[in-house]
């Protein structure tokens, strides 16, 4: 990938083709800027040193990958209400029946050929960005909620004050990666504008890696300018700097919203995330092999259209799978099946080559409580172990995706700092050996006290921000406060002392430009 060239200027606030002037301070002053800012200790996106857990042998993968094969030639694919994309795939060999695909066998491996197997998604701070593919695993907040889940308790639409609020935590906690997409939905503001409040807040009060807007074509053709303005056009050709989430709309459709933003950052070289949203039961099988085989058809075509689009772009198989009550057909996590489908569904991008995104801490429960906690740790669990690659979802889930919770964002950001400690596994380095301490302390005593304790006690153990490991007498001292209350007064404390990173005043400038512009173009819309 290519860096920004010594004498590259910073593009103007209207961007390029849109006519506007540029913003002055060149390459030096944008790397300078994208390079301050640092707050916190923050960690490194996590090189997992522990194996992955694999659930299907040679068999079972194989049957799967030959009904995968069958459904994409058999049953197809439908890319509804978009004409450009159909016209590719007839182009491209496909059998194309009015808005169906029917896929020769081989046709969308052969075209996967071309996408990475691992790529690094630039962020404004160099030191921020991560690498997606292989043994990395990079965490991301949740995506998409209507409600929050106050500082006071209260369940309520959420206003674009909240979504600013959880970048700001986002970009605090040190085992967040990644500030991530729609942290929630913003309603306070027109449908039509508010993806640019939402790139401009990850832009400005966060310097780690984000995720742009999917919901219109040309919604991402705003983020894909901004990226311009924040980073330089040739920059951006040449580097992705956003991720995005293009989710098919299962069983077996692609809709023209989700392809027209697939198409703008697949020419633009920017990542797509092809993920199925399965509710199996509803939008797949019951059966985690008919899941699966549903799964990986889906992925094959939309990950496979991006190739068409632009060779090389970067895409990953996605998949969100949970199961739901056959009793009243409520979406249900934490269960056993929805798992297995995830470490099977990243056995499968494994051998396709692709990056893997699944999981999170994910939950059914309306409050931060245990139901939320052991469901969320069963699915970060299996997320760490299956060896995704980009986890989406990882803090602040609650109620089925319906809200964000301030509350659980903090106790499930301290979960991951437990996580990627796990990931680091074993050290067997002279000091992890430890057998100059076994030597000094010898039998009948104990290590309190002996030198390799003092020198290792400080990080040791992970140290936990919202558990209370003190005595009872003292948590009763101390006002017997609860996991969520302390997690509250620790979101509190943060916001309040919250800096945001440097950013350069002209890149700022031009940013606020194009977004004037942008909302003076079009009247609000709130439908």
């Amino acid at each position: 990938m290519s860096d920004i060239s010594s004498d590259e200027t910073v593009e103007g606030a209207r961007g390029r083709g849109r006519g506007g002037r540029r913003a002055s301070g060149g390459a030096a002053a944008r790397r300078a800027a994208r390079g301050s800012g640092q707050r916190g200790p923050a960690m490194p996106y996590i090189t997992r040193r522990v194996p992955v857990f694999e659930v299907l042998d040679e068999e079972a993968l194989s049957i799967i990958e030959a009904n995968a094969d069958t459904v994409l030639e058999e049953v197809g694919i439908e890319f509804r209400d978009d004409e450009e994309a159909l016209a590719l795939w007839k182009d491209a060999g496909a059998d194309v029946r009015g808005q169906r695909v029917h896929f020769p066998k081989g046709l969308c491996r052969e075209l996967l050929k071309t996408a990475p197997s691992t790529f690094t998604q630039q962020a404004r701070n160099p030191e921020r960005s991560v690498q997606i593919g292989g043994n990395a695993t990079v965490f991301a907040p949740v995506y998409g909620p209507p409600f929050v889940r106050d500082l006071d308790g209260e369940r309520r639409y959420a206003t674009i004050e909240d979504f600013r609020n959880i970048v700001k935590l986002a970009y605090l906690a040190p085992s967040m990666h990644h500030s991530g997409g729609t942290v929630c939905e913003p309603v306070d503001i027109p449908v039509n504008k508010r993806h640019l409040d939402m790139v401009y807040s990850h832009m400005t009060l966060s310097d780690k890696p984000f995720m742009g807007s999917v919901t219109a074509p040309e919604r991402a053709e705003d983020t894909v300018e901004m990226c311009k303005i924040l980073f330089g056009a040739d920059y951006v050709d040449n580097n992705t700097v956003v991720i995005n989430l293009i989710n098919a709309n299962s069983p077996m459709v692609f809709d023209d919203t989700m392809l027209g933003a697939a198409k703008v950052y697949a020419r633009n070289n920017q990542a797509c995330i092809v993920s199925p949203f399965i509710l199996a039961g509803a939008m797949s099988p019951v059966t985690i092999a008919g899941t699966l085989t549903q799964v990986l058809a889906e992925v094959l075509a939309g990950a496979s259209f991006t190739q068409l689009v632009r060779p090389g772009a970067p895409v990953l198989f996605g998949t969100f799978a949970a199961s739901i009550s056959m009793q009243s057909g409520a979406p249900t996590f934490g269960t056993p099946e929805p798992s297995l489908v995830s470490y099977g569904a990243a056995q499968l991008a494994r051998r396709l080559g692709l990056p893997f995104r699944t999981g999170g801490s994910l939950c059914g429960s309306k409050l931060p409580d245990a139901q939320a906690a052991h469901e969320s740790a069963a699915t970060l669990s299996m997320t760490l172990l299956a060896g995704t690659n980009f986890a989406l979802h990882s803090a602040g889930w609650l109620e089925g995706g319906l809200v964000t919770s301030y509350d659980k964002f903090m106790i499930d950001i301290d979960q991951l700092g437990m996580q990627q400690r796990f990931a680091e596994g074993v050290d067997l380095s002279e000091n992890g050996q430890a057998m100059d301490a076994i030597r000094e302390v010898g039998p009948g005593s104990h290590f309190l006290g002996c030198d390799h304790t003092r020198a290792n006690f400080e990080h040791a153990f992970y140290r936990s921000l919202v558990a209370d490991n003190n005595s009872f007498e003292q948590w009763d001292i101390e006002g017997r406060k609860t996991a969520d209350q302390r997690a509250n007064a620790l979101a509190r404390q943060w916001l309040e002392s919250y800096e945001a990173p440097a950013i350069d005043p002209a890149i700022d400038e031009a940013l606020q430009a194009f977004i004037r512009e942008r909302k003076d173009s079009m009247p609000d819309a709130f439908g």
